[in-house]
């Protein structure tokens, strides 16, 4: 018998976990920064100056080229574990200059019309939620197909070559 076919199966599948994980999360930052980028930098720039962030267009950029690059790198399993940490700050500062006032749930429903459903200011739920799934991230690995699989597979064969 096949050494793979000994292994439940189960445990089989759990490798691939993080692969949705990259794809909802790193999509999810990308969303925002291209959005952000589409309403204008000087836009976001005005909402982070009512804030009363320090250099707000200097900070607008940062925000979006995080979400846009950040994003993109979640994706491709690379560099997660640098990545996630100023994908983190993004996440608590929004936390606790927009979102917090709201509560916890990302979904108040107001009123339904004709125009359809109308929808309250958004709580912290989804933060929370990113937060969660960049810390199973960053603790449980990119999974395969992620850059970060090739990255430390290169640099094991190197110093398996340096030991011979």
């Amino acid at each position: 018998m096949h050494p793979r076919a000994m292994i439940p199966l189960d445990s089989r599948l759990a490798r691939w976990a993080p692969i949705p994980l990259r794809l909802i999360v790193g999509y999810g930052f990308m969303e925002h920064g291209f959005a952000k980028l589409a309403k204008g930098p000087e836009a976001f720039a005005a909402i982070l100056h009512a804030l009363g962030v320090p250099a707000p267009h200097l900070m607008a950029w940062a925000t979006i080229l995080t979400e846009v690059v950040g994003g993109l790198a979640v994706i491709l399993g690379a560099f997660v574990a640098l990545i996630a940490l100023p994908l983190a700050t993004l996440l608590v500062v929004a936390i606790f200059t927009v979102h917090l006032p709201y509560g916890f749930s990302s979904i108040k429903l107001v009123a339904v019309t004709a125009a359809g459903a109308q929808f309250g200011p958004p709580g912290y739920e989804a933060n929370l939620l990113y937060l969660a799934c960049l810390a199973a991230l960053v603790l449980g690995g990119s999974g395969p197909l992620a850059i970060d699989g090739l990255v430390r597979k290169r640099r094991a064969a190197n110093s398996r070559k340096r030991r011979d």
